[in-house]
């Protein structure tokens, strides 16, 4: 068995260690066996013993506690990703809680988003804000640029409007799928969920029941069925895709299950196009 399987963290600590440019730490650069930090350097930057960073790079230092490998984190100079796979690891988990951010999408993913024409498409994060659209999406689901960045969060949406349970078709199902995959991302992710739990529990008492259930979901793919105002009965087809170097952001794809579907969003869009401003 190749070494690097034997002991995954110590090679990672190796290779990293090696890609660090000694001048620009502060450190004298001399004559250099190899490329990078010697271990020294990089037990000093992070606080423990030289002896002990040594044992695990030789994987005989027994699993670090979060604030070493934070500490590790620092001393070198990894990134948001190249830390989440120093924890995992180590420690075989995601680093701990953060709250959830509210990412922007960048130009690029928003012309992918643009590009598919009549497939409603959306970014959420993992608390379910959505925090990128495109006209389809608002013409079929909401209108998503009116809203403030508050209220545009799916669980807000159904469990604070008590009206959304009688428009939502398969409300209960809907429902209880939002709420476990909730707790699963955010679990998966290391979000710290509670401050929207608190709020959502003391708003509806369903949001507060389903999240005592303790169950979790995953999004994948599906059919939705949803009332539009305008149009009536619409049925779409969806898939969810992870964004990368952004795992807590999801793609959601939505595509008109047959021509019928297609047609109305076709109408919509056209509809939207030619309303007065």
């Amino acid at each position: 068995m190749s070494d690097v399987n034997v002991n995954p963290l110590g090679h990672y600590l190796k290779d990293r260690r090696a890609r660090l440019d000694p001048a620009a730490l502060g450190f004298s650069v001399g004559r250099r066996r190899t490329p990078g930090l010697r271990r020294e350097e990089v037990a000093l930057l992070a606080n423990v013993s030289t002896t002990w960073y040594t044992w695990l790079e030789q994987g005989r230092g027994g699993a670090p506690s979060a604030e070493v490998l934070e500490r590790l984190a620092h001393a070198l100079a990894l990134n948001a990703i190249e830390r989440d796979h120093l924890f995992l690891l180590a420690q075989h988990r995601l680093p701990h809680i953060r709250q959830p951010q509210k990412q922007e999408i960048s130009p690029r993913l928003q012309r992918i988003l643009d590009a598919l024409t009549f497939c409603p498409a959306l970014v959420k994060n993992a608390t379910w804000d959505i925090v990128g659209w495109n006209q389809a999406a608002t013409v079929v689901l909401a209108n998503y640029p009116q809203m403030k960045p508050r209220e545009r969060n799916l669980l807000r949406l159904l469990f604070a409007n008590p009206q959304k349970k009688n428009t939502v078709p398969h409300w209960p199902q809907i429902a209880r799928f939002l709420v476990a995959t909730l707790r699963s991302e955010t679990t998966r992710h290391g979000i710290n969920a509670q401050p929207l739990v608190d709020e959502l529990s003391a708003v509806s008492d369903e949001f507060r029941q389903l999240w005592q259930q303790q169950d979790v979901e995953s999004f994948g793919e599906g059919t939705k069925e949803i009332w539009h105002e305008q149009c009536g009965a619409l049925t779409l087809e969806y898939a969810t895709f992870t964004i990368d170097r952004q795992p807590d952001l999801g793609l959601m794809i939505y595509q008109p299950a047959g021509e019928q579907d297609l047609n109305k969003i076709k109408q919509l869009l056209a509809n939207a196009t030619h309303r007065p401003t």
